[in-house]
């Protein structure tokens, strides 16, 4: 057996791979002989197939070389299974389906030829093997559950939906796709040109009416949404409280928690019947609300089951005047929302002034602040919710606040738009990939490209404008708000990764520069494209009267006190236009979750840094262990990679702070998040906000939190003015799966091997 695979012509093909992409790394002799010993005495030649891109998977801690062969397996073997033309198989696709628009079909049916010689099927190879495994299992379209799409499709679908038949505007779209250098979010990939094209992945929800009537007509509009792979994000603090009494049975209501629970079961039936990707609500909450205790309990894993609802995700839409009284140690008054009225549509010192009279002249009950404070970060270190939102800082820079008080987030806490009981908040994402913006110049010096990332974010919010105007809406709350408002949601993906391509540890100055530049290019270039489209479509309708009426953009907002801008881009001129022309949208930046797309794109994600520097990859063949490919190349050239590195990699987990001959440069480069000051995060986030004007999913990380850590992060990101304090807290794992795959025997003599050498270099001059 093993002879005839060695003799086998699948096995030069193979050969042929590392020689045509130039994987110099691949040591064939030893890939192939792990071959050998795993071959089963019978594969198919996809099974083949399979196991020979599993094995090259399972050495890539060797060199990210194996990543690439894994990946060139998989897909040339992919294109020998998806033969064809683009139009041939979306029309085959349509024969078989029927769930394209006719629009669609007439347009690619017309212009075959010209849609074909665009799509470019070489650049499928541009993804790594666990960006097109995701790709592959999730995202492409199939006949009688066999793929027939490729990753190209998808982008050139995606191209039709936002261009119709423009050709110039489809290749520009499709090339900057193909190429990487942005990606939409998960449902504009799904559901492109399909008749129910719903490209929107956010939605913002209020309670329709305090009533049976009111409560199920939420939760139908909620499925409904979920049904087209909506995320939710639902505002609870209008319902009234448990015990408070009924009018007309005069009986007593049983507060938010049962709500909650019918919500989220419904999103449960829809996630294994109907939906293609799984998700779940997350539920707003004031702190004064009377069952905030109980909130705050739904995720725990010990109690009343009836009162339990886990697969939920809490968060709290948090007043001034409540971190006010915890810092001071005051008492915190809770009410029953039918008896303070008013309280949920204020903030500021109009909530202030509203909140302090009914304490005098309302039922309520007292409790120390401190005391709920402790119970928020109980629950917090438990599960690691619930999100912290700061509703004053939300609304004060908010755009939208001429429309009135935004009462919630959405599901993961960077959308901010306005919604209420006839009002459903929608917003379109995309995210940059900001490592294509990294280039280098003849001399050989790396620079970061902010007048192509300009370009790049101009296309972009044109692009989700066309979504805005050509998706399906799964409600007509939904088609309103989004018309009215017309949000972008443009963020950004593999920030850590540009600050290792460009040499800056994270907590340097030079970081914290290009952070801010960063976000300013791409806010700056949204509104200068939507003031151009205003020109011509003429502004969003709730335009007169937001702040960017009044030609005040959201660092000014932000910051009164000033920020520190690049000198790049022209804000006197923007304004200029902005107050004369106008501008097609209401919201243009936020930092979303890329957990998906990232992988996709081979990016880290968002713009948070590094957990590991080793980490799990978790396929439907098993995990495979990863190496940062930049830690691994810089190794590389330094002479330091080898097996016994890999080693004390895993066993200090994923760190190199401990490993004697890696140097200080390359140590402060490749810190993980663990080894990172969550005050430098804090004010990362702070730098960047200035220039979000929805917000950020951030997430802080604590390997041990105690309630003294937790509460100072907390302070401190609010006395900042970050209007998201905490997506989530995520902690450190007391063991490592990874770890059980070290030679430890290896690893005593490797670091005593390092300590001789270090004491030698010491002893030299």
């Amino acid at each position: 057996m093993n002879g005839a695979f060695r003799n086998s012509v699948y096995c030069k093909e193979l050969c042929s791979y590392t020689e045509e992409f130039g994987l110099k790394y691949v040591d064939l002799e030893l890939y192939f002989t792990k071959i050998e010993n795993g071959l089963a005495q019978e594969m198919t030649e996809d099974e083949l197939v399979v196991f020979c891109s599993e094995v090259a998977a399972s050495m890539i801690t060797m060199h990210t070389d194996y990543n690439k062969l894994a990946s060139v397996i998989m897909i040339r073997n992919h294109h020998k299974n998806t033969s064809g033309s683009f139009s041939e198989k979306f029309l085959r696709l349509q024969k078989a389906n029927g769930n394209f628009q006719d629009k669609m079909v007439e347009i690619v049916t017309r212009l075959k030829d010209k849609i074909d010689s665009i799509v470019d099927y070489s650049r499928d190879y541009n993804f790594d093997y666990f960006g097109f495994l995701s790709l592959r299992k999730t995202y492409l379209m199939k006949i009688d559950n066999k793929i027939v799409e490729s990753p190209q499709d998808v982008y050139m679908r995606l191209s039709l939906q936002i261009h119709q038949d423009d050709l110039d505007g489809i290749k520009e779209t499709y090339m900057l796709l193909a190429q990487q250098y942005y990606t939409h979010a998960t449902p504009s990939l799904y559901n492109s040109c399909c008749k129910l094209n719903q490209m929107a992945s956010c939605f913002l929800l209020a309670i329709k009416d305090d009533s049976v009537e009111g409560i199920f007509e939420t939760i139908l509009e909620a499925a409904t949404i979920r049904k087209v792979s909506g995320g939710l994000g639902i505002n609870m603090t209008t319902l009234r409280c448990n015990h408070s009494k009924l009018k007309t049975t005069g009986g007593e209501s049983k507060g938010i928690i049962p709500i909650i629970k019918l919500i989220s079961d419904s999103v449960k039936y829809l996630n294994k019947n109907e939906a293609k990707r799984s998700s779940a609500c997350a539920f707003y909450l004031e702190p004064w609300h009377k069952d905030v205790f109980d909130f705050l309990d739904i995720r725990k894993n010990t109690g009343n089951e009836e009162n339990r609802a886990r697969d939920s995700f809490t968060a709290l839409w948090i007043n001034d005047i409540f971190m006010r009284r915890v810092e001071s140690g005051a008492n915190w008054s809770l009410f029953d929302p039918k008896e303070a009225i008013g309280l949920v549509d204020a903030y500021g010192d109009d909530f202030t002034k509203l909140y302090e009279h009914y304490e005098t002249v309302l039922e309520h009950r007292s409790i120390p602040a401190q005391t709920l404070w402790r119970e928020i970060i109980c629950a917090q270190i438990e599960t690691g919710t619930p999100y912290m939102l700061y509703k004053d800082a939300c609304n004060r820079n908010s755009n939208q606040n001429n429309l009135g008080t935004i009462k919630c987030s959405n599901l993961c806490g960077e959308i901010l738009e306005y919604s209420d009981s006839s009002t459903t908040a929608v917003c379109n994402l995309a995210s940059i990939c900001l490592p294509k913006f990294v280039k280098e110049s003849p001399s050989g010096t790396r620079f970061f490209d902010f007048h192509l990332l300009h370009r790049v974010a101009r296309i972009v919010a044109r692009n989700l404008n066309s979504l805005i105007d050509t998706s399906h809406y799964p409600t007509e709350t939904t088609r309103k708000s989004n018309m009215e408002t017309r949000p972008l949601g443009i963020g950004i993906q593999g920030l850590a990764d540009t600050f290792f391509m460009m040499k800056y540890p994270y907590e340097s100055e030079d970081a914290s520069k290009l952070n801010r530049v960063i976000f300013e290019t791409i806010y700056h270039a949204a509104i200068e494209v939507s003031c151009d489209l205003s020109l011509f479509s003429g502004p969003y309708p709730a335009f007169s009267g937001s702040f960017y009426s009044q030609g005040v953009f959201h660092f000014e907002k932000y910051k009164p006190a000033g920020v520190e801008l690049s000198g790049l881009w022209n804000w006197d001129e923007l304004r200029k236009g902005v107050i004369q022309f106008g501008l097609r949208n209401s919201l243009f930046t936020a930092c979303m979750p890329t957990a998906t797309t990232a992988q996709i794109c081979g990016n880290s994600e968002c713009m948070e840094p590094i957990q590991s520097n080793i980490f799990t990859r978790r396929t439907f063949a098993g995990d495979f262990q990863v190496v940062n490919r930049f830690l691994m190349d810089d190794l590389i050239r330094l002479g330091l990679w080898s097996n016994e590195m890999r080693q004390l990699i895993i066993e200090y987990d994923g760190s190199i702070q401990s490993i004697p001959v890696i140097p200080d440069q390359i140590k402060q480069l490749y810190k993980t998040v663990w080894e990172i000051k969550m005050k430098r995060v804090l004010e990362m986030a702070d730098d960047r906000q200035a220039f979000l004007d929805q917000t950020q999913s951030l997430n802080l990380f604590v390997k041990q939190p105690t309630y003294g850590i937790l509460s100072s992060m907390h302070f401190y990101g609010w006395k900042l003015g970050l209007k998201t304090g905490m997506y989530y807290l995520r902690t450190c794992p007391v063991a490592s799966a990874i770890k059980f795959t070290v030679d430890k025997e290896l690893i005593t003599k490797a670091i005593s091997s390092m300590k001789e050498e270090e004491e030698c270099e010491d002893c030299t001059c």
